[in-house]
């Protein structure tokens, strides 16, 4: 399969192109962030990537300034949903959820992938749901937390994965169709009980069900369908040398910055495994 074209729109730190890199997915054709910090970071890793600036500037004119693509993710800004926050959701300034969308409009994706923080759940997610499949995506929300990846923190994040069944068989846009409607009943439950999934255990029999019904990929199952490149090993091996952080440090370089593009990241490990799920439906279409 040829590698999908990525366009990474508020990349933080390109925490979705390195995972779509380890799953051997897609390459970054182009990344979007308003921190300088984050870019510079961008730039040092993906030298030959373009960066733009501003999601809003984009949405100016998607036809003229974001180039075509396969799959585009957005680690949108948390904070108009944020429990931590005032939760002015799309009064906040910082709401861009319909700059992205208009883009995704324009652009037509094959693949939608975003993540946002567990309280998106509650406000503003049924928006997300409905936006998408308006324009033929089939959208399906996880709550995936970061020790499902053996992460040595909890971490609940919000991720929603939508594909284009705009121009497949009519039978499947309907199952699409279907599946974007269950979706939302069911995160209408979870915002109304405002409970979380436990997945502490990440051997769970529970947990393992839930993956499995969601279509996404087990490490197992990763490990025998797709194959532990060196990638794959290096990524899962990133937890085990993770040195502890105390609370006062000195003498650390862009200390601020780097806490902070730490605590706006995606989990990157995540990403590889939803980069490999895509990857698998790709092959089984013959792309």
């Amino acid at each position: 399969m040829n590698l999908l074209r990525h366009v990474d729109l508020c990349s933080g730190i390109g925490g979705f192109a390195l995972g779509f890199q380890w799953a051997n997915l897609s390459k970054p054709i182009m990344f979007c962030d308003i921190e300088p910090w984050s870019r510079q970071i961008l730039s040092k890793h993906w030298p030959d990537v373009p960066i733009a600036t501003d999601v809003k500037e984009l949405a100016n004119d998607p036809d003229g300034l974001v180039p075509d693509c396969d799959i585009l993710t957005a680690g949108y800004p948390c904070q108009p949903f944020s429990q931590a926050g005032q939760r002015r959701g799309s009064e906040d300034d910082r709401h861009i959820w319909p700059y992205i969308f208009s883009i995704v409009q324009r652009k037509r994706p094959s693949w939608c992938v975003f993540e946002n923080v567990y309280g998106h759940v509650s406000m503003g997610l049924d928006q997300v749901l409905s936006d998408l499949e308006g324009e033929s995506y089939a959208a399906r929300p996880f709550v995936v937390p970061a020790c499902a990846v053996d992460a040595p923190h909890r971490r609940d994040r919000l991720w929603i994965i939508g594909r284009n069944v705009a121009d497949t068989q009519s039978l499947f846009s309907n199952v699409g169709r279907e599946h974007t409607e269950q979706s939302k009943r069911q995160v209408s439950k979870l915002g109304e009980r405002g409970g979380k999934i436990n997945v502490a255990d990440t051997d769970s029999e529970r947990l393992q069900g839930q993956w499995r019904e969601h279509e996404l990929v087990s490490e197992r199952e990763a490990e025998h369908s797709v194959g532990s490149s060196g990638e794959e090993v290096r990524a899962r091996e990133y937890w085990k040398s993770e040195p502890s952080v105390g609370r006062v440090a000195h003498g650390v370089r862009d200390r601020i910055h780097r806490l902070k593009g730490l605590g706006n990241a995606i989990v990157p490990q995540i990403a590889m495994r939803i980069g490999q799920t895509i990857k698998q439906i790709e092959e089984q279409d013959g792309r």
